[in-house]
């Protein structure tokens, strides 16, 4: 029997890791043990129950106005606790925050080996998107196994110094994660979404906006420009699920609150935020996970960043950088929402992410290594 740790703390890494998760509980030498961070605690404990998934431990780290440094040092802390009660073979992570970095670090501490799970993104810009990119860095140079989601993210490690013999090109789990999305499912979150008045038709558009690099006079811009979009496309509706950090949630309800066409919703829970995307003419997002979801349904975005690490949907022509230039947003957005929704979906061609087997590969890779 080897055991497994998977370290995770926000949703993104909630959805990434619950294909992960669920496939090696179905192999029966494998004990894996779940650690939320609590870095996102109600949107990473939401996601984590969709997938019928219950942490082992909660670590409950996150306080008000905390700094990068005072949660990273509690969080160090906390998942050194973790390892002193408990023995493991294996620490899994995924992805660029904090939650991955210390536990990948922690994991260094104890002479076990880790496994990034997409790992080699890279915008190549350590403050674009900050801190994720440094932070994802510096995982690589301790990590035993490098799961790449695409060829481009195996070439960066390469690149890097990188041993190929220590690098999977796997896939990206998230497109595992959208095919445990029953139909009943997709059918109870198209109620609740009846619920906060989301019309369903050809005329909806997704905004998405929160990260931190965005926050100040970045946010002011980008908010400015929905708000314009909303007003020159009053037969649009816009639908943005407003995060619950401070530094975003009052910015939001003081510059859309007052309208008519602008949906601010609560976090939408996993298969709502799905079904939107399947559903939508033009997804508007800062979002890294987004970026990847939304080529499987075929649906435009415009990347309200001005780096991205996930190149390959720009290149595919399903993305396009826009950063917060009001300018660029707005020209962008207003091509698509003067179309036809018919007109503007991008059909024919596969989603440059993955095939949906990513979980599949990464287990047998992990349970190969560990026999």
């Amino acid at each position: 029997m080897k055991n497994i740790i998977v370290i995770l703390g926000t949703r993104p890494e909630a959805i990434k890791l619950a294909p992960v998760i669920l496939e090696l509980r179905n192999r029966k030498n494998a004990c894996v043990y779940v650690c939320n961070t609590e870095q996102q605690k109600e949107l990473s404990n939401q996601t984590l129950g969709f997938f019928g998934i219950h942490p082992d431990c909660c670590l409950d780290v996150m306080r008000p106005n905390q700094t990068l440094a005072g949660v990273g040092a509690r969080m160090l802390d906390a998942l050194s606790d973790v390892y002193t009660r408990h023995k493991f073979d294996a620490t899994i992570v995924q992805g660029d925050t904090m939650s991955v970095f210390c536990g990948a670090l922690v994991s260094f501490y104890n002479k076990i080996p880790v496994f990034h799970v997409e790992a080699g993104l890279r915008s190549h810009d350590i403050y674009e998107p900050f801190p994720e990119e440094a932070l994802r860095q510096m995982v690589s140079r301790i990590t035993h196994t490098h799961f790449a989601p695409t060829i481009c993210a195996h070439d960066a490690l390469v690149g890097e110094g990188i041993a190929p013999e220590h690098i999977i090109v796997t896939g990206n789990t998230v497109i595992d994660a959208l095919g445990c999305l029953s139909p009943e499912t997709l059918g109870n979150a198209r109620k609740n979404l009846d619920m906060h008045g989301v019309n369903l038709n050809d005329r909806l558009v997704l905004v998405t906006v929160h990260r931190r690099e965005n926050h100040g006079t970045r946010l002011d811009k980008i908010l400015q420009a929905i708000r314009t979009l909303a007003r020159e496309f009053e037969n649009h509706q816009f639908v943005l699920p407003v995060h619950p950090n401070p530094n975003v949630r009052g910015k939001v309800y003081d510059a859309l609150g007052n309208v008519h066409n602008v949906i601010l919703t609560p976090p939408l829970d996993y298969p709502e935020l799905v079904y939107i995307m399947k559903h939508a003419k033009l997804v508007m997002t800062d979002s890294g996970g987004i970026q990847e979801e939304a080529p499987t349904f075929g649906t435009p975005v415009l990347v309200m960043r001005y780096e991205t690490e996930r190149r390959e949907g720009v290149d595919a022509g399903f993305a396009r950088l826009v950063g917060a230039d009001p300018d660029k947003i707005l020209g962008a957005a207003r091509v698509v929402l003067s179309r036809t929704k018919s007109e503007t979906m991008i059909n024919g061609r596969k989603n440059p992410y993955g095939d949906g087997h990513a979980a599949e590969k990464i287990a047998n890779e992990i349970m190969g290594q560990q026999s």
